[in-house]
């Protein structure tokens, strides 16, 4: 199965509620105030949120208010519509900088930093750069083993420390390493933390700050991983991690599953942030750039 087509049947879920609810909510030629409220209430339930919601279904009153109008033309105002807010934020994770790049990801617990790490290594070296990965979850023994799966099917070296051995340690024993070595890139991985837990979040930026010993610069890029099945709680979980250390991209994961899609759009529209990557399952090559507009075509069921 194609990454477009594992895409379109992660989204079916969203796709199908909001092409059903349209096609159930629009059953007469015109546009109506009625009508209009429950598309508001249908891509409310999509995760799109009420700020957002609301004002796509003004824009929509404004041109198309007592008109005749179809369900599939909703649809593909709908699509438009998302795609004009996702196409500015939608950018590839690349390297441009002095090697090495330095790339933390972050996240809380479970949204699956540890896999993306794997894929986005994997595609560094398919691409033909050196990468090299930092094993930063020393907390967990299964992180670690699970990047020195990932390094060894790749042939990419892992960087670890002792158990329980201070993160930031780690890193810098990376990035020096890396330097020394003339790596085009470095992955950091991290400990999930809850958002809410300052010591945790208070120890990134501790990372953040050892690194820039040896590049001032760095980390170039700090990604967070988000799953996309947590909905309105990505909105909380992105303003922490971004007042705390900053936040330069997203990598959306878990978009095979029961995910409802639209809070890539409300993140986008709230944050501004750039969207890498979304993932569609476990799969080495199941990492992929994000595409605004198919994007926006699957989740209205286009």
């Amino acid at each position: 199965m194609s990454f477009l087509a594992r895409l379109k049947s992660g989204l079916s879920k969203s796709s199908g509620k909001i092409a059903g609810g349209i096609t159930g909510i629009f059953t007469k030629a015109r546009l109506e105030p009625e009508s209009l409220e429950q598309l508001e209430e249908l891509l409310i339930e999509a995760d799109l949120g009420a700020k957002l919601a609301g004002e796509l279904c003004e824009n929509l009153r404004k041109q198309k208010f007592d008109k005749d109008i179809t369900p599939e033309e909703i649809r593909e105002f709908l699509a438009s519509e998302i795609a004009n807010i996702l196409k500015p934020v939608s950018l590839p994770l690349t390297i441009d900088h002095l090697p090495p790049t330095t790339i933390l990801v972050i996240g809380v617990n479970g949204n699956g930093k540890t896999t993306t790490i794997g894929k986005l290594a994997s595609k560094f070296k398919r691409e033909g750069k050196k990468v090299m990965v930092a094993a930063g979850d020393t907390f967990r023994a299964a992180a670690i083993e699970q990047l020195q799966v990932w390094g060894a099917r790749s042939d990419i070296p892992v960087v670890t420390g002792a158990h329980e051995s201070d993160p930031a340690s780690v890193a810098y024993a990376a990035l020096d390493r890396a330097q020394k070595e003339q790596m085009d890139v470095l992955l950091i991985d991290t400990a999930g933390r809850l958002h809410n837990k300052e010591n945790l979040m208070a120890e990134l930026v501790k990372i953040s700050k050892v690194l820039k010993k040896l590049d001032e610069s760095a980390p170039q890029h700090v990604v967070l991983v988000l799953d996309a099945t947590t909905g309105q709680n990505a909105i909380a979980q992105m303003q922490a991690f971004k007042d705390m250390i900053g936040v330069t991209g997203l990598i959306v994961s878990k978009l095979d599953g029961t995910a409802k899609g639209g809070i890539i759009v409300a993140l986008a529209k709230q944050f501004g942030v750039t969207i890498h990557a979304v993932g569609v399952g476990e799969g080495i090559d199941d990492l992929d750039a994000f595409d605004a507009t198919e994007f926006a075509k699957n989740l209205v069921g286009l």
